[in-house]
């Protein structure tokens, strides 16, 4: 076998091997804390005692929240006397600092962050093996009585008083018009995100005016050498832009000066985040409320991206030999594919926010024909085999001890389906690339064959339903002389899944689409969701139509997502299940050691109704998951 066919370690994560166990679903229910005064108990007894008169010259303030609680005049000092659990509000901030303040009808809460009011409830999971919290953006009320869970089994019983005191504050105080996702202003104009910034020197547009417009981007992404050398850049041409990559170099070299690595800051309503590889600096410049490790998985990307056209070795020789070296000249070509991968990441990509792959729902039975075709067909030079439809992974075969990364199929999908550069080329291709998360020291050879899902009429409909309606056969080996055995191999495969019906059952599934919210729970209040298994690194969602059709509203959700995942996967987090209202949208995150589940409805919809439909989801997927996701795969035995 050859270096490019050995693996730079054998680690385990994100391979599509093996059945996974499946234990029972974990089921959650919020815990009364003890000594709850009960919701029937007597006025009097929680009636604090009378307070002395106070000065009534503070006015009342018209936009105070109204809380449930007694009535008392509004006190100029923020300590408060109140005697009894249910006439406090804890408030928790985002930085873990706790203030306490009573609830009173004319009292408004502190001033909140940007992350909107949280309160924090203790959870108790059945079987009694972790806890969880909720951390909500609203704040809630201590009451005694029953309080139903939110992702309980029992959700259907008739509501007690302790619950509807909380869901009257809830209306009362209308959080609703709390938006905690994103700022309209943001994304004010985000059509125009994408359109190209002239160039300099043209007489149409002066230097102010392209400056302008560069600034009016929300994104940018920058890759410079360590002696300042501009790579890339999303927007804007070199000369353009010189003078912010100077500052940039020596900010990050000031820092590196001081044995201080830096890896973020913010400055202009703007966060930059820096990653430093070997001679090369990837900056995100980003004003879409992106985390620091999500703006870092998308300069991981970028940077697979570039090993995947030079290698790691080649990269390394480049700047040991000349570390001034230019090497805009050994990436020309490959512009087109890193534009396309930052375009995917400013409209939002979920593959990339989750880390994990989508595949085409089809049955157990259906996929397994496909598999044993790829086997009965392979070529000894072959390496990986994979099927391709609507962007989306159908079957793979590879060889034992070999596993897959998500980081590798997604360059291969972007140079295919989002670049349009390979499929411009025609039906066939032969592309030397190399896959970094398998050997980023060696190339492989892939064949790349388009298989059209249907006739159309026009030139300019096959180029936009080249992702949607399209099938592709994709074989890869170590070998570069193996084109013609892979060819031959591609006949007989394509050949094979007319003949037993695989390709009219593929196509059948391309032409349907993307099953809606509905289908999965008749008449649910959910718009969207996304399911991810955790073990097998694929995840599934909804289509986008009828609420996220547009391209602002797609950004929209996915900022929303961004949020959700940021929050349960923070370093200081212990969440396993967050709730979020804001002015268009209630949220829901769920984590467990088996799936994650992101979850959004309307701001009408109730926590009962959007915990209902959690549950539903979670047990269609667990019922459903050898048809929405790749199980195992097929495993060659030849080695």
């Amino acid at each position: 076998m050859s270096d490019a066919t050995r693996p730079q370690s054998d680690r385990q994560d994100a391979r599509l091997e093996g059945p996974v166990e499946r234990p029972e679903i974990p089921t959650i229910e919020l815990q009364a804390a003890e000594g709850e005064v009960d919701d029937h108990a007597s006025e009097e007894e929680d009636k604090p005692p009378p307070l002395p008169p106070r000065p009534t010259t503070v006015a009342h303030h018209p936009k105070a929240p109204h809380n449930v609680g007694l009535v008392r005049p509004r006190l100029q000092a923020t300590a408060t006397t109140a005697v009894s659990r249910t006439d406090i509000h804890t408030q928790s901030y985002q930085d873990g600092s706790r203030e306490t303040f009573a609830a009173s009808k004319q009292s408004s809460p502190p001033p909140t962050s940007w992350g909107g009011w949280s309160s924090v409830r203790r959870l108790k999971i059945q079987d009694g093996s972790e806890s969880a919290s909720i951390k909500s953006y609203a704040p809630t009320l201590d009451t005694g009585g029953d309080v139903e869970s939110l992702l309980g089994g029992f959700l259907g019983q008739d509501q007690t008083s302790g619950w509807n005191i909380l869901n009257g504050q809830l209306e009362e105080t209308g959080l609703e018009q709390v938006d905690t996702s994103e700022d309209d202003g943001i994304l004010y104009d985000f059509e125009q995100e994408f359109d190209e910034v002239g160039a300099t020197g043209s007489e149409e547009t002066s230097e102010e005016e392209l400056l302008a417009q560069w600034k009016s981007k929300r994104k940018h992404f920058l890759i410079l050498s360590s002696a300042g050398k501009p790579i890339y850049n999303r927007h804007g041409d070199d000369n353009l832009i010189s003078g912010y990559i100077g500052i940039i170099q020596t900010i990050i070299s000031f820092y590196e000066g001081a044995q201080d690595q830096l890896k973020g800051f913010t400055a202009g309503g703007a966060r930059f985040v820096i990653m430093s590889q070997g001679p090369l600096y990837l900056v995100a410049i980003s004003r879409l409320g992106e985390s620091d490790p999500q703006l870092r998985v998308q300069l991981e990307a970028l940077y697979m991206q570039i090993l995947s056209t030079l290698t790691l070795p080649n990269l390394t020789h480049l700047f040991s030999n000349r570390p001034s070296t230019d090497l805009r000249r050994p990436l020309q070509g490959t512009e087109p594919l890193l534009s396309a991968l930052a375009d995917s990441f400013t409209r939002g990509s979920v593959p990339t926010l989750f880390s994990a792959l989508e595949c085409l729902k089809i049955r157990k039975s259906h996929r397994e024909v496909i598999n044993n075709t790829l086997l009965q067909k392979r070529c000894e030079s072959l390496l990986y085999g994979l099927v391709v439809a609507g962007g989306r992974l159908v079957s793979v075969v590879r060889p034992r001890r070999h596993s897959l990364h998500p980081s590798d199929l997604q360059l291969i999908f972007n140079m295919l389906f989002e670049a349009e550069g390979v499929k411009a080329g025609g039906g066939e291709n032969w592309i030397p690339l190399c896959l970094p998360g398998f050997n980023k020291n060696g190339y492989l050879y892939m064949y790349v064959s388009f298989i059209d899902g249907e006739n159309r009429d026009s030139q300019d409909q096959k180029v936009r339903a080249s992702r949607q309606d399209e099938i592709t056969v994709l074989l890869i080996s170590a070998n570069k002389e193996s084109f013609y055995d892979l060819r031959t191999m591609r006949d007989a495969v394509v050949e094979e899944m007319e003949k037993n019906g695989s390709m009219t059952i593929i196509k059948a599934a391309i032409q349907k689409g993307r099953f809606a919210a509905t289908d999965i729970v008749p008449g649910t209040v959910l718009h969207h969701f996304i399911y991810k298994s955790r073990a097998n690194v694929q995840f599934t969602m909804p289509s986008y139509n009828p609420h996220f059709t547009t391209l602002l509203a797609r950004r929209r959700l996915l900022s929303l997502y961004h949020t959700l995942h940021a929050s349960v996967h923070a370093k200081n987090a212990h969440l396993k299940v967050h709730h979020c209202i804001s002015r268009s949208f209630i949220s829901l995150a769920w984590i467990t050691p088996l799936f994650e589940l992101y979850c959004v409805a309307g701001p009408s919809a109730s926590r009962n109704a959007l915990a209902q439909s959690a549950n539903k989801v979670v047990q269609w997927a667990r019922r459903e998951e050898e048809r929405i996701f790749i199980i195992g795969g097929a495993v060659s035995r030849s080695t």
